[in-house]
């Protein structure tokens, strides 16, 4: 598949463009410093403003995916980054006539317990909060989508460089939890669960997680 990878050079991104092109995909880059990437067979790299959305669905037009691994972690103003560039990948996508939207999200939104997200409990870190209520009020505005065709993957508490199994389990809006009270998922295995998603739709309109 022709992919357009938001935020292709960054700490998800870079696993989910590995993934893809580890399968065979043709992945479109679109990042803000096109060198930190280097071009290679099925990937190309492309300067992208992620707030100009006029020019980003030029770019996305004619792929038969998006994946937005877009962050605003490295601004001032996170979450008022964060949001703006949110809603215009999501009009970008609308007006370039890609079928389908397949974003990163976070483990704040999730439930900890009935009721209970993971954001709003006490050991929640602090330095996150900015990103985890972006990627929170995000869920929300894709769920008020009645057109875009979307996907949503959120991973567990721990998110960190390990080996790719292909050993995991899925949830809905629930944080998943193992045997012994941890919640966590390597990067590798998060991208092997996106695009698992990507090439086999199972969760269309709707967030997931997964989780060891």
């Amino acid at each position: 598949m022709n992919i357009a990878l938001i935020g292709a050079s960054g700490y998800v991104g870079s696993a989910l463009r590995n993934e893809a092109l580890a399968r065979g995909h043709k992945v479109t880059a679109l990042v803000s410093q096109p060198v930190k990437l280097k071009a290679q067979d099925n990937l190309s790299v492309v300067k992208a403003d992620v707030l100009d959305e006029a020019a980003l669905a030029g770019l996305l037009r004619g792929h038969g995916a998006v994946l937005s691994a877009f962050s605003g972690q490295a601004q001032a103003d996170v979450l008022g980054y964060y949001l703006r560039g949110f809603r215009s990948i999501i009009a970008a996508v609308k007006n370039s006539g890609v079928p389908r939207l397949l974003m990163v999200g976070g483990a704040g939104s999730l439930e900890a317990a009935p009721g209970v997200l993971v954001i709003d409990t006490p050991q929640f870190p602090e330095a996150w909060k900015a990103t985890a209520e972006g990627a929170r009020q995000a869920l929300e505005l894709l769920r008020q989508e009645r057109t875009l065709d979307w996907t949503m993957l959120s991973p567990s508490a721990m998110l960190e460089p390990d080996k790719r199994t292909g050993q995991f389990r899925l949830g809905d809006d629930r944080l998943l939890v193992d045997a012994n009270g941890e919640s966590r998922i390597s990067l590798e295995d998060y991208a092997v669960a996106m695009i698992d998603e990507l090439e086999k739709p199972a969760h269309s309109r709707r967030r997931f997680t997964v989780g060891y």
